[in-house]
């Protein structure tokens, strides 16, 4: 006999963990850049997921590849490959400065790969002194313990005991900084594109190539993390695209799988040597049914209409929160490229971030917060126009219940 269950957010209470704490709005089905809850509410997805749904909900060439693949195959585990996992990382291959791929099932655990290879490469090449990383305030990186500690938010990573050592943590964008750390123990650097968690900043192309002028002078990898950055979501297919500076390593995951885990890495066939059989693995990473959806997602953005879809996309953005900003004075810039935008709060609002967030949503429009001063826009990179303009007046009736109380 079927037990009815009550499934409502009370239930969250008495079942899961406490690490979270969901909102009331219970989605249960999705299209394109809207979502409907329990009670048929409908929202605009200004969030994706956190920069996961990179084609919205339910888009059909997902939901097509997904079905297809569930009839023939789900698991193997990695004692054999199979067909998808092959045709993806062929695609990421041929279309990115890699020669080899990683699978795994998240950004944190392709982060994971990524630290884990670039120490292994150097204990092999270079000894065991040289395993220092260094990464940077406000950065974020994954939720594993190793990939916490070389997150530089250290609210993140304090409280479990004592951390993975030889991390060290220089200021984003200031070049000086990391001068002033590296030397011939360091065996990485470690830096996101555009800084997500830590508020949409991103990197100016100088320092970027700063970083790889110092890794090849002391002969350390540049490992780019492009974990929220990557598969369309500011214009290129990954952002090293747009600053001309190719990392030794490179993240992918959220986007990559529009909404099915996944995460990969991708280097180079020299430095993807130095995991030989046996000194890493993952029992579902490059599984049949996630590949399939990523090769699909990967098919559908990477193309000059889509890529191009991106950057207008923005521009309607902008165009929308500077209109918004003149009626309502509440934010002081907006960072960020492509469908990864962060509206900073001005000295007035300062610290609210979370009022406007959940404001947002009961104007039915979800967005993100970026810190407690920063309001994150990272929807699908195909969001129409209607939906971007709709969803602007929603958060400007969300900023005028913020402001006028």
């Amino acid at each position: 006999m079927t037990t009815t269950i009550a499934v409502n957010r009370a239930l969250f209470d008495e079942v899961m963990v406490p690490n979270y704490a969901p909102a009331s709005v219970i989605p249960v089905r999705g299209e394109g850049s809207r979502v409907w809850d329990q009670q048929d509410r409908e929202y605009i997805d200004f969030a994706g997921g956190i920069a996961v749904s990179s084609l919205g909900h339910c888009h059909p060439a997902l939901v097509n590849a997904l079905k297809q693949q569930a009839e023939k195959l789900w698991h193997l585990s990695n004692v054999l490959t199979n067909e998808p996992a092959l045709r993806l990382a062929k695609k990421l291959v041929d279309t990115t400065f890699a020669d080899k791929v990683y699978f795994a099932n998240s950004g944190a655990e392709a982060n994971e790969a990524a630290f884990k290879l670039a120490r292994r490469w150097a204990l092999d090449k270079f000894g065991e002194q040289k395993q220092q990383i260094i990464s940077f305030g406000k950065s974020f990186h994954g939720r594993t313990f190793f990939t916490v500690t070389v997150g530089g938010q250290a609210s993140y990573s304090d409280g479990f005991g004592p951390k993975p050592g030889a991390v060290v943590h220089a200021e984003f964008n200031n070049l000086d900084s990391v001068k002033a750390l590296i030397s011939d123990k360091t065996c990485a650097i470690v830096v996101e594109p555009i800084q997500g968690e830590g508020g949409i900043i991103p990197a100016d192309a100088s320092f970027l190539q700063g970083l790889r002028d110092l890794c090849d002078e002391y002969h350390a990898l540049l490992v780019f993390d492009e974990v929220q950055t990557g598969v369309g979501r500011t214009g290129k297919l990954f952002a090293y695209m747009n600053s001309g500076v190719i990392p030794d390593i490179l993240t992918s995951a959220k986007s990559l799988g529009g909404g099915f885990p996944i995460g990969a890495m991708l280097t180079s066939s020299a430095i993807a040597s130095h995991l030989k059989v046996g000194t890493h693995g993952s029992t579902y990473g490059g599984n049949p049914l996630a590949c399939a959806v990523a090769e699909a997602v990967l098919d559908t953005i990477n193309t000059p209409e889509v890529l191009a879809q991106v950057l207008h996309n923005e521009q309607i953005f902008r165009q929308c929160l500077a209109e918004l900003n003149e009626q309502y004075p509440v934010f002081s810039e907006v960072r960020g490229q492509g469908m990864l935008l962060g509206a900073v709060l001005n000295e007035t609002y300062r610290g609210r971030a979370r009022e406007f967030f959940l404001a947002a949503a009961e104007q039915g429009v979800m967005v993100l917060i970026a810190g407690p001063d920063v309001i994150r826009f990272a929807p699908s990179l195909v969001i129409t126009e209607q939906d971007i303009r709709e969803g602007m007046q929603r958060f400007a009736a969300a900023i005028k219940q913020v402001v006028t109380g």
